[in-house]
């Protein structure tokens, strides 16, 4: 490989890199309809990934460029009461998680690309799934290992404050804090969607159905170690206005699942949006087909101590 060919590469690598950035600023997770327009370098239409695969490599570059792990599709069992191993090792502090070769040759043509990452160090692009049909980009990650015994090579994260793409997390201590940012995304990513999803994609308390206007609201915030946990009972999706609202205590949930509105918004007279919150004074929010999944009601007293305690 001569020296033109080794930067095209790391151009290309870069412009993917930032294309794949601006999409998570703008989507979060991103959807195969989000991937499927590539990248574009020098005028020319390059793929992120290719749906049929977990490994791949462009045929215009060099090198690998990303890897994916997706959740299957619906079946027997709703997709968000599974466990994936990949979420499994990040949340047990693993600092290198495992990613199983394309098939059982290690010579394969994937797998080769996985190893030539791993010698030559090659910052990649690691698509996590967190639901059917949704990825969470990791960018950059590396391959840190390339076993053909067991058949499996080893994934690791980049230092997640930084641009520098090369700038790879070699010690236990980098790669511990490269892993705590990745393991923050992936349970809030996991957590939006389960939420979204146990709801029928609608905001719980407006029935707005458009996914990007949804946040799913922690009922108790993920700091507390006793009820903070990313789990389905202790979210609410909420448009992104009432999200707000509720995190200043200016809308609360009582254990009822009934709406209060903040005395201070009940004196204000501003026009028809702060009409329609206040409107929903009384009102109940709309609740998930599964009683397993509808908010907890201990966390939901709990909150509510919050929003009164607040007024």
């Amino acid at each position: 490989m001569g020296p033109d060919t080794a930067d095209s590469d790391t151009l290309m690598r870069k412009s993917a890199f930032d294309h794949v950035r601006t999409l998570i600023a703008t989507h979060g997770t991103l959807s195969a309809k989000n991937l499927a327009p590539g990248f574009t370098f020098a005028g020319q239409r390059i793929p992120l990934l290719n749906p049929q695969r977990g490994i791949f490599k462009p045929q215009t570059m060099r090198y690998l460029l990303s890897i994916r792990t997706v959740f299957p599709k619906p079946g027997a069992r709703i997709w968000y009461d599974d466990q994936r191993r990949v979420h499994e090792q990040i949340d047990r502090g693993e600092d290198l998680v495992e990613y199983a070769f394309q098939g059982t040759n290690p010579d394969a043509h994937d797998n080769r690309w996985l190893r030539e990452a791993w010698e030559q160090r090659i910052p990649i692009i690691y698509f996590v799934g967190v639901s059917p049909g949704q990825v969470m980009p990791v960018v950059p990650a590396y391959i840190a290992g390339w076993d053909p015994k067991a058949l499996k090579a080893m994934v690791g994260f980049g230092d997640p404050a930084t641009l520098d793409e090369q700038r790879f997390a070699d010690t236990p201590a980098a790669r511990r804090y490269a892993l705590y940012a990745v393991r923050q995304r992936l349970h809030q990513a996991t957590f939006r969607q389960a939420v979204i999803t146990a709801y029928g994609g609608r905001c719980a308390i407006s029935g707005l159905p458009e996914p990007m206007l949804l946040d799913a609201a922690h009922i108790i915030a993920d700091g507390d170690a006793r009820f903070g946990q990313p789990v389905v009972p202790n979210g609410v999706p909420l448009t992104k206005l009432h999200h707000a609202a509720f995190d200043a205590h200016l809308i609360g949930i009582d254990p009822d699942c009934k709406l209060h509105i903040s005395d201070r918004l009940m004196a204000q007279r501003d026009g028809p949006m702060l009409e329609a919150l206040k409107r929903l004074a009384g009102e109940r929010v709309r609740l998930p087909g599964r009683a397993r999944d509808q908010p907890d009601r201990e966390r939901l007293a709990l909150r509510f101590e919050q929003y009164r305690a607040a007024r």
